[in-house]
């Protein structure tokens, strides 16, 4: 007769931690509940990535750095603990710069798709980086120039690929973005057809270039995936083309770039002190 007395102690002793547990855990998926805003978030880390998530909570990520346990890192930090899948990932350039933390992300997190250069030499990052998509029956597609692809109300266009990078734009209402951290030297010289509000750039190209002027971006990220033995030397106000607000992750750490369609904003973690 005594089990019913210790069961029911055990019960009082231990509900109200359950029940705290469960109170915090429904407080963290409150705030972390989509806000009908379009987030491109940039992580300081080494090489280049990219996770964008779209109005309605999907998340893409567009390459992933070189470093594996910095990507995972963040996606935990961004990323709702109850989420497990990623609606796209991307890859520009099969790179030391850009793969690795890409793999390591779809150890954890389940793809829907996937875009890739049109012609990668294989390599022992990509070999592993494909086996890990074919095992979660994730269909692989190429990039191609003119390609678009609209999810949650942001569309993601392909303005050009190469076997060694791509420019990308992302779009949402009356605000966009353009990813030429891997775009190459021809691309970069291309007058593009419409501005945009932020352009991610390597820091090691010349700032100064056709592609550049004719976005007219309201702000530039740099970024340090692209590298060359003949980097421009060049100040920050040098690099300010059109009058454009500067970021980079070695002064400004995460970078998150945030959008409602009609206007648009940056919060970094060295502003908010995280």
């Amino acid at each position: 007769m005594a089990a019913p007395s210790s069961d029911s102690g055990f019960l009082r002793r231990f509900a109200p931690r359950v029940g705290l547990i469960i109170a915090a855990l429904l407080g963290l998926a409150w705030m972390q509940r989509p806000d009908g805003r379009l987030h491109v978030f940039l992580p300081a880390l080494t090489g280049d990535a990219a996770l964008v998530q779209t109005p309605d909570g999907r998340y893409l990520l567009i390459d992933g750095g070189a470093d594996p346990d910095a990507l995972v890192a963040a996606l935990g930090r961004r990323l709702p603990f109850w989420q497990r899948e990623l609606a796209l990932v991307v890859v520009t350039s099969p790179d030391g710069q850009r793969l690795p933390g890409q793999v390591a992300a779809l150890e954890r997190y389940r793809a829907q798709r996937a875009l890739a250069p049109p012609n990668t030499v294989p390599n022992a990052t990509f070999d592993a980086w494909r086996r890990t998509l074919t095992h979660n029956a994730t269909p692989v597609h190429r990039l191609r120039a003119g390609q678009r692809l609209a999810i949650d109300g942001v569309t993601l266009h392909t303005l050009d690929c190469t076997d060694q990078g791509a420019l990308l734009r992302l779009d949402y209402g009356a605000t966009s973005v353009v990813f030429a951290h891997s775009a190459t030297s021809d691309m970069i010289e291309r007058q593009a057809p419409d501005r945009a509000a932020l352009l991610v750039y390597p820091w090691q190209h010349d700032p100064h270039a056709l592609l550049v002027e004719s976005l007219h971006p309201a702000v530039i990220v740099y970024s340090d995936g692209y590298q060359t033995r003949h980097a421009p030397q060049q100040t920050y106000h040098e690099r300010a083309i059109g009058g454009a607000r500067l970021y980079h992750e070695r002064v400004d750490g995460d970078i998150e770039w945030i959008s409602d369609g009609r206007r648009a904003w940056v919060v970094t973690s060295a502003q908010s002190g995280r």
